[in-house]
């Protein structure tokens, strides 16, 4: 078994294309590659999984305590995997001043993993080995067993820099990329543009793949990178609970439009033995009739609203089924579904589902970045959960509609979570692991519904 983690010095040295690349060339060799990457980002693991054809885990050391985030790694390893994480912005990076928790840094650690450090080597020499020896040095827990230089103009520069930082910091270096602009993937407001999104990326992938195999010693990662057995592991708590939610059948919307998820929601909604069934808000022309919930996710919906709009169908479907008091959870993007109407920066209006009195309006500017507490009155339960929030639309609710979440971030709160009918929607995106009661009190609350299908 190999553990890894593939880290930058910075946002924008080229994480993603060069973890694409060795990801798709460890899997040429016919090895089980298993992905992760470290925080709440659901873009890069949606490469991952392209790359692997197996789902990319989230690990989040904010969210999540570092039991829970080692078992969600070494869970899904096996003895002949090679377990590859992704960082996250800088390799230290992470929630605050004092902590490193949310870093990749801390990640490794909580993993015991060694980090492959990414730079970029355009316009440096000497000055390669000082960045390199900074990272080495700051923290001494951290293994930084190995460098790899990317956007580099030719071979000749890759050995004066390896020179430079073998020397100097002490680091092998274990390969290169080559500047490569045809494998580099385009950005949007929200981030890297999803996987359904772009055209070509098989080639782009084959592409970087090539790359990898030809300048970066992947024998040499596998060496630097081998673990001897998984660690004890604490028991999950959805496994304690086995098939309990077996009676129930819930759709998720899943398409263009809506495709941010945490695998291990999925995972741990299975585990409890709750069927799912996936439903596409563009393409169906109704909800399922059969089910006892629907979950919605995050995604681009004002990106795709004038096809969501068009498909009035679907969105009465889901109209009149929430008012019927069937039971909901939605977030982010699946907030923003319900509500009457999107407006767009340049003033065009979207219909929406229409379940609440309220508009969206898309705005230039973050309105809401990184991790927020949540405090959850749900079931006359309160139940404190860690979440993360990323987006750029407002929602203008009639002030009637109540809200269930009370948020903090710093010394800043505010109210979100609306609540109406049986159906919860807010844009804090939530891991089901952070608090599992979160999760069983929305099973239940979905439980006494089937039972009782009359909304309360």
């Amino acid at each position: 078994m190999n553990t890894f983690m593939l880290a930058g010095v910075s946002s924008n040295v080229g994480k993603t294309t060069v973890t694409m690349g060795i990801m798709a060339a460890l899997c040429a060799r016919h090895m089980a590659v298993v992905p992760f990457k470290t925080g709440p980002d659901y873009i890069d693991p949606m490469f991952h999984s392209f790359v692997t054809g197996r789902k990319s885990t989230n690990l989040d050391t904010w969210m999540l305590d570092e039991p829970t985030v080692r078992r969600l790694f070494y869970a899904k390893l096996q003895e002949n995997s090679v377990g590859i994480a992704e960082g996250v912005m800088g390799l230290y990076d992470g929630h605050g001043v004092q902590s490193d928790v949310g870093s990749s840094a801390y990640l490794a650690k909580t993993l015991g993993v060694p980090v492959f450090l990414i730079i970029d080597g355009r316009g440096m020499s000497k000055s390669a080995a000082a960045m390199v020896k900074g990272y080495v040095d700051f923290d001494p827990e951290v293994t930084i067993a190995g460098v790899i230089i990317n956007k580099i103009s030719s071979e000749s520069h890759y050995k004066l820099l390896k020179e430079m930082i073998e020397t100097w910091a002490g680091v092998p270096c274990v390969g290169y990329f080559p500047n490569c602009p045809d494998i580099v993937v385009n950005s949007r407001h929200l981030g890297l543009i999803p996987v359904e999104e772009l055209e070509g990326l098989k080639a782009q992938v084959a592409k970087a793949a090539e790359l990898a195999e030809a300048h970066i010693d992947l024998d040499k990662i596998l060496d630097l990178s081998k673990k001897a057995e998984i660690p004890a592991l604490d028991p999950d708590p959805f496994e304690a609970r086995a098939g309990e939610y077996s009676d129930l059948t819930i759709a998720y919307a899943r398409d263009k439009a809506f495709s941010f998820y945490y695998e291990d929601n999925f995972n741990a909604l299975r585990k409890l033995g709750v069927k799912l069934i996936p439903v596409s808000p563009l393409a169906d022309t109704a909800l399922p009739g059969n089910i006892d919930g629907l979950y919605i996710g995050g995604g681009f919906p004002e990106v795709f609203g004038a096809e969501l709009a068009a498909n009035a169908a679907f969105r009465n479907s889901v109209k009149e089924a929430l008012a019927a008091g069937l039971p909901c959870f939605a977030e982010c993007g699946g907030l923003m579904y319900l509500t009457r109407s999107m407006e767009m920066l340049d003033g065009a209006q979207t219909e929406a589902a229409g379940f609440f009195d309220a508009v969206t309006q898309m705005t230039k500017r973050l309105q809401r970045f990184g991790y927020v507490e949540v405090l959850a009155d749900i079931d006359g339960k309160q139940i404190p959960i860690r979440a993360h929030e990323f987006h750029h639309s407002l929602v203008e609710a009639n002030p009637e509609i109540k809200t269930c979440y009370a948020i903090t971030k710093g010394r800043g709160s505010w109210r979100c979570g609306y609540t109406q009918s049986r159906t919860l929607a807010g844009y804090p995106h939530i891991h089901f692991y952070s608090n599992p009661e979160f999760l069983f009190t929305l099973l239940e609350v979905a439980r006494r519904a089937k039972e009782r299908p009359c909304a309360g």
